[in-house]
């Protein structure tokens, strides 16, 4: 449930980091809004996302069908889709792009480097390319990062407490998701300092998982 409320306080930020000069201007034609989000189309979960969007536009003074319309795409988890739909929402020319995944992100800067995109819950928007800095951006995309990689590294330390004579770890990652590049890296640092040896497997479906055990 904190994750929920946590997706839910990101997406209406997202609604407020929507530029006050547009806001200015919000009477003078309809404003479009693309959202492509990573769930499947009609999932409960993604339907609270995106109604909760909805009410805080709402509060700034946005209504859906008078001065903003909002385009929905749902891309399942599928990267062709994302890739196919961010090509589809930019060529409608949207004043911008909310994206529910770090993924996604890379698809609409592949679609466009000028329509202006807002993520959430990505994990390492630095380390995935697609800002510069969290300060300072530096692209047509920002938004809010939601982990902390140092995190990763306490992981490590945990499982050292619970197990103190562990001397091997192995880390399962998928090596075609570069936002997992950071959590990697901070599990690396802390690895000497707990006399561990670290190995990273590489894995990108179930069977390839199977077969790293």
């Amino acid at each position: 449930m904190s994750s929920r409320r946590e997706f839910i306080t990101l997406l209406c930020g997202a609604a407020v980091a929507w530029p006050l000069a547009a806001r200015a201007q919000q009477r003078e034609r309809m404003r479009r809004i693309g959202v492509l989000m990573s769930a499947v189309e009609g999932d409960p979960t993604g339907l609270e996302y995106i109604t909760a969007f909805a009410q805080a536009l709402a509060e700034l003074g946005w209504s859906v069908g008078h001065n903003v319309r909002i385009e929905y795409r749902w891309g399942a988890g599928d990267l062709d889709r994302f890739r196919r739909y961010a090509a589809e929402l930019v060529a409608l020319s949207p004043d911008v792009v909310l994206a529910s995944a770090g993924s996604i992100v890379g698809a609409l800067q592949q679609a466009s480097r000028t329509v202006p995109i807002v993520f959430v819950t990505t994990i390492d928007p630095v380390g995935g390319g697609w800002v510069e800095s969290l300060s300072r951006p530096g692209t047509n995309a920002t938004g809010f990062a939601s982990f902390e990689f140092s995190m990763s590294g306490k992981w490590l330390e945990l499982l050292k407490e619970i197990a103190p004579g562990v001397k091997r770890v192995a880390v399962v990652r998928d090596p075609s998701v570069p936002a997992g590049s950071g959590g990697l890296a901070a599990i690396q640092t802390v690895a000497p300092s707990l006399g561990v040896e670290l190995t990273p497997v590489g894995v990108r479906d179930a069977g390839e998982i199977e077969r790293a055990r």
